[in-house]
C-alpha cells in the first residue's frame, strides 16, 4: 500500500490548525530525528508547500530532480510531489504548509490563470528566483511572527487568510514571467482538458489517440497542441506522466515491480519492467535501491 506523508501538526500550540502552517528552515532541521520522516529522504507530500531559502545554498529534490537553491529561491510543490531537503548549517528560510481543503476555501480569491500556473507541475518549473528588491520575505516574517504567537487572537484566521492571500498573489506575479509564452487559450485549455483525462484514464490505456478521441479531436491536433505547451509530443507526456506515477509509487510502498505493472494497466509485468528502463535506464528495483 502507498504509504503517503500525512499532513503533520508541526506546532502544538494550535490544536485547531485551520489548514494552513508556518515553520522554518532551521527549526524542520534540528527536528528531523524527531519526527516521523526524514526530510532529508524522498518522500511523497500530503499537502502542498512552499519553501522560501533566504540564507544559504543547496539543493531540494522534486520529483527526482535536484534543483540547486540559493538566498531569494522559492520552491513551490503540490501535493502528491515528491520532496527532499538538502540542510546546511546556514541554511534559512521559511516554509509553508497548506492542504488542498485550506486552498479550496481560498479559491474564489484567486484568479484562474494563478491557479494554472502554480498547481500544474507538468507546465512550470517549480523554482521561481526573487529579486532583491521584493518584499516578499518580509510578508512572510509577519506571517511567521502572527503564527508564533502564543496568545490566539479571535481574528488570527482571517488574518492567515489575508496574508496567505498577498504572498500567494505576490508570488504569481513573479511566476508569470516563466510563462509569458503561455496565455489563457483554447490550446492551454485543451491540454488541461487532456492532463485531467490521463490522470482518469492512464491505467486504462496509454494511446494518445484514445484521449484524442474523448477530447473529439484528432491525433495531429492534440500532438500540435502538446508540442506547442511543452515541446513534446502527446505519447511522450503520456509516457513522462506514467513514468512519474511508477517512481512515485515505487519509493512510497512495498509495492512489488509486478503488482505495480498491474496497477499501472500492463497487462505483463516484463513489459513494464522493459517501459520503466527504456525511460529511466534503470530496472524498478534498481530504482527503488537508489532511493
Amino acid at each position: 500500500m502507498q504509504k503517503d506523508i500525512p499532513h503533520i501538526v508541526f506546532n502544538s500550540k494550535k490544536p485547531d490548525n485551520n489548514g494552513i502552517e508556518i515553520l522554518t528552515i532551521e527549526s524542520l532541521s534540528v527536528r528531523k530525528k524527531d519526527i516521523p520522516h526524514n526530510p532529508e529522504k524522498a518522500h511523497q507530500l500530503a499537502f502542498n508547500m512552499i519553501v522560501f531559502y533566504t540564507e544559504g545554498k543547496s539543493k531540494h529534490l522534486v520529483d527526482f530532480v535536484w534543483h540547486e537553491v540559493k538566498p531569494n529561491t522559492i520552491i513551490h510543490l503540490s501535493k502528491g510531489q515528491i520532496n527532499a531537503f538538502q540542510f546546511h548549517e546556514d541554511l534559512k528560510g521559511f516554509i509553508i504548509l497548506f492542504t488542498d481543503e485550506y486552498l479550496k476555501k481560498q479559491i474564489n480569491n484567486l484568479l484562474k490563470n494563478e491557479l494554472v500556473r502554480m498547481f500544474n507541475a507538468h507546465l512550470f518549473s517549480p523554482i521561481i528566483q526573487v529579486p532583491k528588491d521584493s518584499n516578499v520575505a518580509k510578508y512572510l516574517q509577519l506571517f511567521y511572527e502572527e503564527y508564533s504567537r502564543i496568545e490566539e487572537d479571535y481574528n488570527q484566521e482571517n488574518t492567515y487568510n489575508s496574508l496567505y492571500s498577498i504572498i500567494f498573489s505576490k508570488l504569481e506575479r513573479l511566476k508569470q514571467y516563466q510563462t509569458f509564452h503561455l496565455k489563457s487559450s483554447d490550446k492551454l485549455n485543451t491540454f488541461l482538458a487532456f492532463k485531467s483525462l490521463l490522470e482518469n484514464h492512464y491505467i486504462q490505456s496509454r494511446n494518445a489517440d484514445f484521449y484524442a478521441e474523448k477530447l473529439n479531436i484528432t491525433y495531429k491536433h492534440l500532438n500540435t497542441i502538446c508540442k506547442d505547451t511543452l515541446a513534446i509530443t502527446a505519447k511522450q507526456f503520456i509516457d513522462e506522466f506514467i513514468i512519474l506515477e511508477a517512481k512515485r509509487l515505487l519509493i512510497n510502498s512495498e509495492i512489488k515491480s509486478t503488482e505495480l505493472a498491474y496497477s499501472l494497466g500492463f497487462e505483463e509485468p516484463t513489459n513494464f519492467v522493459k517501459y520503466f528502463k527504456k525511460h529511466t535506464g534503470f530496472t524498478p528495483n534498481q530504482f527503488k535501491k537508489q532511493y
